[in-house]
């Protein structure tokens, strides 16, 4: 049995010498925090990221949170929608001025020409790129949630009155 626990135990303490004196990098221990910069957004989007609505069948009224990627009016969430699942416009709250310091935000709107059951779409517009981002479909009655729209879905509806008449700020 000795014999046979030799070789082992010298492979072993061969294989331990020479990593431990060829590589310092083995050590497990907590690494070393290393500075990171900011990570850079390259991808411009308005998204939706909370609905509510409360009210009644025909009068309801949303709040709508939205996190975009705003630097003053040159870049900046200018409104959000409510859509048919077909594409149709049922209402869009303008919003008048850049939320740059304030991120994300929420803005109230309606009354909305909406039943309780029915499924509607709400999406956000950023005012140099248009529709791009996280939108969300549901129901006053049944709530909200993130949904996947295909490619250009109504994008034709962003020339539609109301539009907003400058920036604010």
């Amino acid at each position: 049995m000795r014999l046979f626990l030799l070789p082992v135990v010298a492979l072993l303490s061969l294989t331990w010498a020479a990593c431990s004196s060829s590589d310092e990098s083995l050590d497990f221990g907590k690494p070393e925090p290393t500075p990171q910069s900011e990570p850079t957004r390259t991808v411009i989007r308005a998204n939706v990221i909370a609905i509510s609505a409360s009210g009644s069948p025909g009068s309801y009224s949303f709040q709508v949170t939205i996190d975009s990627d705003e630097t003053g009016c040159g870049q900046y969430a200018d409104w959000w929608e409510v859509l048919s699942p077909e594409g149709q416009l049922i209402y869009r709250r303008v919003l008048l001025h850049s939320h740059d310091t304030e991120q994300p935000f929420t803005r109230s709107g309606g009354p909305v020409d909406i039943q309780p059951d029915e499924s509607v779409i709400v999406r956000a517009h950023m005012n140099t790129i248009g529709y791009e981002g996280v939108v969300y479909r549901g129901s006053a009655e049944g709530g909200f949630e993130a949904a996947k729209l295909p490619d250009g879905f109504a994008d034709d509806i962003g020339r539609q009155e109301p539009q907003p008449s400058g920036c604010a700020f």
